[in-house]
């Protein structure tokens, strides 16, 4: 069983993000607040469980959660700031959009860009430790999965449906038979043996 809280008396808030590692897409960041002594049976890292196990958390999440709020960073972002700094941009927006103020950041991973005044605490692995973290952690996967598979509709040669951006065989493969798509991350590496300026635009 996950743990409710970090703290005994604190309002705290679970901050999770996913989509760093892709080479299309925007990074996506959740920020949660569950009540106090909050638990959910169910509730882990969303990278354990099931899509349809996903999409029922995110429901009792939404319903359960004092706040929360998704927020994301382009690619074009992406390739301005870098993935890192992008990830800690996606984080302070969903923290933006909360119309409750936590008192402590719980963040899954070990860096963070400290956010207004508010003392935060780095948990590696936290979507499998803390609620609140595996909320955002599932909030943050549901709606981009969601995104890429919609995407994929308008660009269907990459397995973006299934692989959401990741770079899988398939999704390189496409990159080598198709070109590119507008939403590519030119700042990473899309084929390991080409150059970026190497490929070809994808043309529909």
């Amino acid at each position: 069983m996950l743990a409710s809280q970090f703290t005994k008396d604190k309002v705290e808030a679970g901050l999770d993000e996913v989509g760093r590692g892709c080479l299309a897409g925007p990074v996506v960041a959740a920020a949660v607040i569950l009540p106090k002594d909050y638990t959910h049976e169910l509730l882990n890292d969303s990278k354990k469980l099931s899509k349809k196990a996903r999409t029922q958390l995110r429901e009792d999440i939404q319903k359960d959660a004092l706040a929360y709020c998704v927020a994301e960073v382009s690619h074009t972002k992406i390739d301005e700031i870098n993935i890192l700094n992008a990830s800690f941009l996606a984080m302070h927006k969903a923290l933006d959009g909360l119309n409750q103020e936590p008192e402590l950041l719980l963040v899954d991973g070990n860096r963070f860009h400290a956010y207004k005044e508010i003392p935060h605490t780095c948990v590696v692995k936290g979507d499998a430790k803390f609620l609140s973290i595996a909320a955002a952690s599932i909030l943050a996967k549901t709606y981009r999965d969601e995104l890429m598979e919609e995407l994929a509709k308008e660009y269907d040669v990459y397995g973006w449906e299934s692989n959401a951006g990741y770079p899988t065989k398939k999704h390189r493969e496409g990159i080598e038979k198709y070109g590119v798509s507008p939403y590519h991350r030119q700042s990473f590496t899309l084929l390991k043996d080409k150059d970026n300026a190497q490929l070809s635009l994808f043309e529909k």
